[in-house]
């Protein structure tokens, strides 16, 4: 291909993404004021979020921000949602002007709506949420340093899950003191970079942080964390995956590291050799829960919403046909379930319909049905 030819290709090549980028923008705007419409329609119930999640297969907490712009950009800022069907931005971008001011009254998210519409052209996201931050600093000054006060009050940490036996601890702290201890765990690892030290810098603050997190050097957890494993991999005989409950899998050497710890407890479980599901639960502590809400949550092991993986150790056993209208205390009934998923089937709509294998399949408000299903323990054999 020529020059001229290879030019007139990458004009033609810039042409087409720039404008499937505004198809993308527009197609955006109409699925988020679908969401709104649907939102109006049922009342703004909480379930909506969880719908919209199953429909287009999204973690809930994203789904929740879908809902929440979309609640926003058709009452707050219509200039920002006009600018995303011009194809001017896109919902990444609508979100970096939502995010921030979502604090702001609504004149006041107008206001800045109106003075951000005529700048959105040619930003990237961050810059955009730099630059709706200025004006909210400046049309909101009295509320703007009273949030800041109150974000450092609101300092949390948070256990992200990742791929491959891995997880992310982050931390939302005061900043100076975010960078102290960055900068101290910074210097100790520097300390130990040793011309003898095989691990990287990186690998060596990570491992500074978690010694003075645990108080050792040692990384034993101190916490109750629910492993599932098999006794043939547990001895070694094989090396099948086991299941972190609240996580998914990990190799069996890690289990197995963690079974030997000297904080580990262990509790007896029998399987079903077909179903691979909990037969029978070991009676192995003194106070031991009752036998039928301690197999519900090791059958179960995660709640029963679809795509939810909060552990049921940490949350309620209930039923899943209502007690009050015949429901029965077994567990065909009985369901584990997260805090935020419990209330859901005494919301408007939605029904909740146990099958005697376990399984529950979930109507929603529109019409949609999921089924739920215990994973089993290990495979299935028959």
């Amino acid at each position: 291909m020529g020059g001229v030819e290879t030019n007139t290709r990458l004009a033609d090549l810039k042409d087409i993404i720039q404008l499937e980028g505004e198809v993308i923008a527009r197609a955006q705007a109409r699925q988020l004021r679908a969401i709104a419409e649907l939102d109006n329609l049922q009342g703004r119930s909480r379930g909506v979020p969880v719908e919209i999640a199953w429909m287009l297969n999204l973690v809930e907490h994203k789904a929740a921000k879908k809902v929440a712009l979309a609640r926003t950009l058709t009452t707050r800022l219509l200039e920002t949602l006009k600018a995303m069907e011009g194809g001017v931005i896109d919902e990444e971008k609508a979100a970096k002007i939502a995010e921030p001011t979502a604090y702001l009254s609504d004149e006041k998210a107008r206001e800045v709506d109106a003075i951000m519409a005529r700048r959105l052209q040619g930003k990237n996201p961050s810059s955009l949420r730099k630059m709706v931050n200025y004006w909210i600093a400046k049309i909101d000054k009295a509320g703007y340093e009273a949030r800041c006060k109150a974000r450092r009050a609101d300092r949390q940490l948070q256990l992200i899950h990742q791929d491959h036996g891995m997880s992310t601890l982050v931390a939302d702290v005061p900043v100076e003191k975010g960078s102290a201890a960055y900068h101290s765990i910074d210097r100790e690892a520097r300390k130990r970079k040793t011309k003898d030290e095989s691990r990287t810098l990186d690998q060596l603050r990570a491992d500074v942080l978690i010694e003075r997190c645990l108080g050792s050097s040692g990384g034993d957890p101190k916490a109750d964390i629910y492993v599932y494993v098999d006794l043939q991999t547990l001895t070694g005989l094989n090396n099948d995956p086991a299941q972190l409950a609240g996580y998914g899998p990990i190799p069996a050497t890690i289990a197995r590291d963690i079974a030997h710890s000297k904080n580990s407890t262990w509790r007896r479980i029998v399987t079903d050799p077909v179903a691979g599901l909990p037969v029978d639960v070991g009676r192995t502590r003194y106070r031991p829960p009752t036998a039928l809400d301690r197999y519900i949550r090791l059958r179960d092991r995660e709640c029963r919403a679809p795509g939810c993986n909060r552990p049921t150790q940490a949350g309620d056993i209930d039923h899943t046909q209502d007690w009050a209208k015949g429901g029965t205390t077994d567990k065909t009934i009985l369901g584990g379930w997260c805090e935020r998923h419990h209330y859901l089937k005494d919301q408007p709509g939605w029904n909740f319909e146990p099958q005697p294998n376990g399984n529950i399949t979930i109507t929603t408000p529109t019409g949609g049905t999921y089924t739920s299903k215990p994973e089993p323990l290990h495979e299935p054999r028959g």
